[in-house]
């Protein structure tokens, strides 16, 4: 299991991550939390390439929750 990023921000009902530098992300990618729960699925990659953004559509309940949360890549 590699880790996704932490959640900056939310918009637009999604859930935007900053992934560690040079860490590669695919779009359709299962995001889960610590607990091994699935939080969501990667929707898009964005912003620069050398350091880039990804969104994840949550699953359901209050994405606010999740600020500052580190998720990972199943």
């Amino acid at each position: 299991m590699n880790r996704l990023g932490e959640v900056v921000s939310t918009a637009q009902g999604l859930l935007v991550l900053r992934p560690p530098v040079g860490t590669e992300v695919d779009i359709g990618t299962t995001a889960l939390d610590e607990s091994l729960d699935t939080v969501g699925r990667v929707v898009d990659v964005f912003g620069p390439v050398d350091h880039p953004y990804v969104a994840v559509t949550p699953d359901g309940g209050n994405s606010d929750v999740l600020l500052g949360t580190k998720l990972y890549a199943k």
